[in-house]
């Protein structure tokens, strides 16, 4: 019989873990929705609303083939798109680029803490370390409630922001779109429309592992699918606003390390304390979850040898993050994946086509 079962609650957990994950870092700070989007002027929207559509296809994808197979390494579901050689290939590449995009994390941790606080690098970067390997430690089902509850609330706020934003400075928008071309800005492509691939490319990157392993967790695939799908509206929505928020004071944040920092200090320098802590809390979201899917590819989860291995690679990955500028690290790691990322999807489209038309042949069979 069919399993239907659906629960809210499992729903909202669920989108609040796939949101929580895209945070991080770039996000939280503003740098990736800076180079990503807000970079390309009015086609960054069209890149969100890109963005937008793809993530819906990935992200139903990974938590209901999860749901369904619920494979003996989650990491197994690039061999499920991709078999065995090609499959090999991503898994190994994703876990370096995963460990890689932790290491952003640790940056991104030190860079806001100094912008805004004054103090060293290496102060956020050993409170990044020590929160994200202690809650790896803990397992997955921990980190799912953990960071589930934490992605929906920042959403929320980051929306707020780039709101406010946008109506103190409405037509700084079109100021800032016409003054692009004479900033020096980062950009992760030479268009957005590859911008906005390398962008979801090296989400899925991210995200295929966790999603399989959070997706094996649900009791249908039906409740898997609406969690990833509200997830991945959320999201979506937000990078938009964001985007647009940022363009409208585009002058003023061109050359922030925490464009996000620079928004929040316009409406009112108080809201820039409290946001500060709220980019740190993004970072550590996305910080636990990749780190858990390197300690989780080496080791059984909540194993002793599982929670050595976390500890040195949260060790390892400080000492790299804190002497690496983060801006640069945003544009070159994830940009590079990114790439990477999109054979992947193309993969992934290759074999939900080949699916559907061997199961739409197998029916005429049928019927015949």
């Amino acid at each position: 019989m069919k399993n239907d079962n659906v629960s809210r609650k499992n729903v909202i957990t669920f989108a609040g873990a796939f949101i929580a994950f895209l945070i991080g870092s770039g996000f939280a700070t503003g740098q990736e929705v800076l180079q990503y989007f807000t970079s390309y002027g009015y086609m960054g929207i069209a890149g969100g609303i890109m963005t937008l559509v793809l993530l819906l296809f990935v992200g139903v994808s990974f938590i209901t083939v999860g749901q369904e197979r619920k494979f003996h390494r989650s990491s197994d579901i690039f061999r499920y798109y991709c078999g065995n050689l090609l499959g090999g290939f991503f898994d190994s590449f994703a876990t370096v680029f995963i460990y890689m995009s932790f290491v952003v994390m640790i940056a991104g941790a030190g860079a806001t803490i100094h912008q805004h606080f004054g103090l060293p690098v290496y102060v956020g970067g050993i409170l990044m370390a020590l929160l994200a390997g202690f809650t790896v430690s803990l397992g997955l089902g921990r980190i799912v409630d953990v960071i589930g509850g934490i992605g929906p609330a920042i959403v929320i706020i980051s929306i707020a922001l780039g709101l406010i934003t946008i109506f103190k400075n409405f037509g700084g928008i079109a100021i800032g779109n016409a003054a692009l071309p004479s900033l020096n800005l980062l950009k992760a492509s030479s268009n957005w429309f590859f911008a906005a691939g390398s962008y979801v490319g090296f989400c899925m990157l991210w995200l295929a592992s966790f999603l399989a392993a959070m997706g094996a967790t649900a009791q249908s695939k039906k409740e898997a699918a609406y969690g990833a799908a509200l997830g991945a509206i959320g999201f979506s929505l937000a990078v938009i606003v964001v985007a647009l928020g940022l363009l409208s004071s585009v002058g003023d944040v061109a050359s922030s390390q925490i464009p996000s920092l620079i928004l929040a200090e316009k409406i009112h320098p108080l809201l820039a304390n409290g946001f500060s802590l709220i980019i740190v809390a993004g970072i550590f979201t996305t910080a636990v979850p990749l780190l858990w899917s390197v300690s989780s590819r080496i080791a059984e989860d909540k194993s002793p040898r599982f929670r050595t291995i976390t500890a040195v690679l949260a060790i390892v990955g400080l000492f790299v993050g804190i002497y690496l500028p983060f801006a640069r690290l945003v544009n070159v790691v994830y940009v590079i994946n990114g790439y990477v990322g999109i054979l992947l999807l193309v993969m992934m489209v290759y074999k939900s086509l080949k699916d559907r038309f061997v199961r739409s042949g197998s029916t005429q069979d049928c019927q015949v």
